[in-house]
């Protein structure tokens, strides 16, 4: 195949210009987006704007791209769209995967999230998170498969690049992704084990929602996955990401990763050996320190400094970014990246000069669409 397509979908908060707590607005903002054109047509895959669990979420999504400039405007367009409509509606957003100042949330009055509600109880009402999911085109489910066996390990440092809800609640968590320990509530979240085979991987869906434990298979939450609508791999473990750029930077690794893995499969290569418990481990640790300290070394299973880590992620994919001439692009995104540090780290520097949770909804309110 030619350049792979590639997409993503953002979640955001919506919160009050004055405090920047989370507002129940997102019916209200999409009415707006609706009745004023400023929102894009479509669904949410379609570069459209949606609900979601919570009614102080939306989500916004790109079309299928194969370039990585389409693909970064097309995002910077998504927030903008948002941002209108929000603002039409009397709220902002702000690409902050959990709210720093404390709130209780409200489910989107569907039939399917109350049945969510009801079934998950606490755990669905604390799912005011927001999650960047990445979409890659794969040829077949055997090569989706193939992908899903060898990107295992190389997930972690994914998280640990977009880390970006250190407060909870109205505290300091002490973690740089506070999200991934609320996602880790749903019953099918985490890391999954070698599959090998189509047949195998739903057999495995379908025996999660045979015990019961899933109301289907949209529950079904791994850190990657096989689209269920899509001919895609879709890979879900990052946070939102606080600045633009850094959405393009992870969406050009997926693609990136899952192109790899699948030169990987075509010639035979077998997955690396590493334990499901050993990424699970990895993850906890990208979601705990992210860049601020070591991470767990996909080759090696040992602590290494992240920046060598994720330097090393570049490294694993960088025949397949130099194929899709994105080498360059991913090499000044991520340096950038490093020199500022992530959406954890900007939250907590805003905090801190004043002592003001507010003060890091404000810096995410302004980061969410600042495009130079």
């Amino acid at each position: 195949m030619g350049l792979r397509s590639f997409g993503v979908e953002e979640e955001l908060l919506l919160v009050d210009p004055d405090g920047g707590a989370p507002r129940a607005m997102s019916g209200a903002v999409l009415r707006y987006a609706g009745e004023h054109g400023t929102g894009l047509p479509g669904g949410v895959a379609e570069g459209g704007m949606e609900h979601e669990l919570q009614r102080e979420q939306l989500e916004i999504g790109t079309r299928p791209c194969t370039s990585l400039d389409d693909l970064a405007e097309q995002v910077r367009r998504g927030r903008r769209a948002a941002a209108e409509a929000a603002r039409g509606a009397g709220v902002q957003i702000a690409a902050l995967a959990t709210s720093p100042v404390a709130v209780r949330p409200s489910i989107t009055p569907s039939s399917r999230y109350r049945q969510m509600a009801d079934e998950y109880a606490r755990t669905a009402d604390e799912q005011l998170i927001c999650g960047c999911h990445v979409h890659v085109n794969v040829d077949s489910p055997e090569e989706g498969v193939g992908v899903l066996d060898r990107i295992r390990p190389w997930l972690p440092p994914l998280l640990a690049l977009t880390a970006n809800s250190p407060f909870w609640q109205g505290r300091d968590t002490g973690y740089e992704s506070w999200r991934q320990q609320v996602w880790g509530g749903w019953p099918s979240s985490g890391p999954t084990g070698p599959f090998g085979t189509p047949a195998a991987y739903h057999r495995t869906v379908q025996e999660m929602i045979a015990t019961g434990a899933l109301l289907d298979e949209g529950m079904v939450y791994f850190d990657a996955r096989l689209s269920r609508r899509y001919p895609t791999v879709e890979i879900r473990v990052c946070d939102v990401c606080l600045v633009a750029d850094d959405t393009a930077l992870v969406a050009a690794l997926a693609r990136a990763l899952v192109e790899t893995a699948a030169r990987a499969w075509e010639e035979g290569r077998p997955p690396d050996p590493v334990r499901t418990e050993v990424v699970r481990m990895a993850m906890w640790r990208a979601g705990r320190s992210g860049l601020t300290d070591d991470l767990v070394h996909p080759v090696t299973g040992r602590p290494a400094p992240a920046e060598a880590v994720v330097k090393d992620l570049v490294d694993h994919v960088r025949p397949a970014l130099e194929d899709s001439g994105d080498l360059d692009a991913v090499q000044d995104l991520l340096g950038r990246l490093l020199r500022r540090g992530n959406g954890a780290a900007l939250q907590r520097a805003a905090f801190a000069r004043t002592g003001l949770l507010s003060e890091a909804v404000t810096e995410g309110v302004a980061r969410t669409v600042d495009f130079t």
